[in-house]
């Protein structure tokens, strides 16, 4: 029998994590990569502070050369992190043991939330990298489906009733524009949230004298981050929009799978995931193929919601220093953006693959037996008869279709005050849904337009 891990989540779990993540994030957020980044930032720290004269120049080398995350004991360091509630102090530990006589010189007028939080910003970079790369790929997936569908029509449906005909198009071009909203919130984000942290103890950079500012500038040119204005040590704005924007991002593919898996029911039958031999099967119900990717989705959209509302909480946070609120982002920051990628790898497969039967929805546009296009009806009579009247004779039409279960177009040549104003044709031509689409086709177009700006 295999050996398991103990692990207890989806996130890590040999069954679930690639349901629900991607290794490539999980890499970025990894125990290995979040010790990797505190050692990065320590050792940009000294580099810092030795070109700023704060420590000796041959100990900022000495650090940078010798520090070896690979050569760590990581069981000591866990073992000591549930002791002191912090990785910082024991990871210095063995570091500065790695360094020799250099050593006393790490983690020079830092205090540990400097070095973690600079250590998450990293990892969040990283991360959104990855979320960037994968919107932009959808982006493209939902150009392709609506310029493939442009004209493709569609009932559209309000309050889960067929409304008015759309294109498929045009729904895939609503998916398109959240996501290109996505991409500008995203490049807007980033200079607010890839800021470095380093202030000291109370966040007044004291223990540095008149070089703090300079110390701090160099840290983060060091590391590729932007400078603070001020101390974020409470000011937690910045992180908890990072996973708010997630929550967005995974919210707009929470309500596109809910569409997908909706289209996908059997009694509307217009659009399937991408056939996978088994994917999607019931144990007992041979003839089931199940929208798995669009459940992943929503049940992704669900989590990271929750870890919206988490950060948000979380910047309640007392003086200089939390007492509690911090320790929640290290559940949530990580989480979300697992989550996000995982959603974001079951959209890209799902759209990317996905069947679309426009004959079927051609035939649910019909099923309404033209009442769906009544609107169009009443605005065409309506120059020759007035609106209001234009509304009662189409509104009695309707009740008589759907008592006789007749056509739109029959009940309406069985009507003198229509017929001896307009022809049949004209009749038919008018409760035809595909001559009721609206701008549905240029609205595409429009969006297609904007996405490539």
């Amino acid at each position: 029998m295999p050996a398991f891990a103990t692990s207890t989540t989806v996130l890590d779990s040999i069954l679930f994590r690639d349901a629900f993540g991607t290794a490539e994030m999980r890499e970025a957020f990894s125990d290995r990569s979040l010790i990797s980044r505190y050692a990065e930032v320590e050792i940009a720290l000294a580099r810092a502070e030795g070109r700023c004269g704060v420590i000796p120049q041959q100990a900022a080398d000495q650090i940078a050369a010798r520090t070896d995350v690979a050569a760590l004991d990581f069981d000591l360091l866990r073992r000591e992190t549930e002791i002191v509630g912090y990785p910082i102090l024991p990871l210095v530990h063995q570091i500065a043991r790695q360094c020799g006589d250099a050593g006393r010189y790490l983690h020079w007028g830092a205090t540990t939330q400097d070095i973690m939080d600079t250590a998450v910003v990293l990892q969040m970079r990283k991360g959104f990298e990855i979320v960037e790369r994968d919107i932009g790929v959808l982006r493209g997936i939902l150009a392709d489906l609506s310029i493939r569908h442009r004209d493709t029509p569609m009932a559209g449906r309000t309050h889960l009733q067929q409304a008015l005909p759309v294109t498929f198009g045009s729904k895939t071009a609503i998916w398109l524009a959240m996501f290109d909203r996505h991409a500008e919130r995203l490049a807007q984000l980033k200079p607010r949230v890839l800021v470095g942290q380093f202030a000291g103890a109370a966040g007044t950079l004291a223990s540095l004298g008149e070089k703090g500012f300079e110390v701090q500038q160099e840290l983060c040119e060091e590391l590729g981050l932007r400078v603070p204005v001020a101390t974020w040590h409470v000011a937690r704005d910045g992180f908890a929009e990072a996973v708010n924007f997630l929550g967005l991002v995974t919210g707009s593919l929470g309500k596109i799978a809910l569409d997908i898996m909706m289209m996908a029911s059997t009694e509307f039958a217009e659009v399937y995931e991408p056939f996978v031999k088994g994917r999607g099967a019931s144990s007992t119900m041979p003839q089931k193929r199940n929208p798995i990717s669009s459940e992943l989705m929503l049940a992704a959209a669900k989590a990271v919601r929750q870890h919206a509302g988490l950060m948000l909480d979380a910047m309640v946070q007392d003086f200089e220093r939390a007492t509690g609120p911090w320790h929640a982002e290290w559940i949530a920051i990580p989480e979300s953006f697992v989550l996000t990628a995982g959603a974001l790898h079951q959209a890209n497969f799902a759209l990317g693959g996905l069947i679309v039967d426009d004959i079927k929805m051609a035939d649910n546009l019909d099923i309404s037996r033209g009442l769906i296009v009544a609107e169009a009806v009443m605005m065409g009579l309506a120059p020759q008869i007035g609106r209001q009247e234009a509304h009662d004779v189409v509104y009695d039409a309707c009740r008589l279709a759907n008592e006789k279960h007749v056509t739109l177009a029959d009940a309406l040549s069985a009507d003198p005050r229509v017929t001896k104003r307009i022809d049949r044709a004209t009749i038919v031509r008018l409760t035809s849904p595909k001559n009721y689409l609206g701008l549905a086709p240029e609205m595409v177009d429009r969006v297609l337009a904007a996405s490539k700006r």
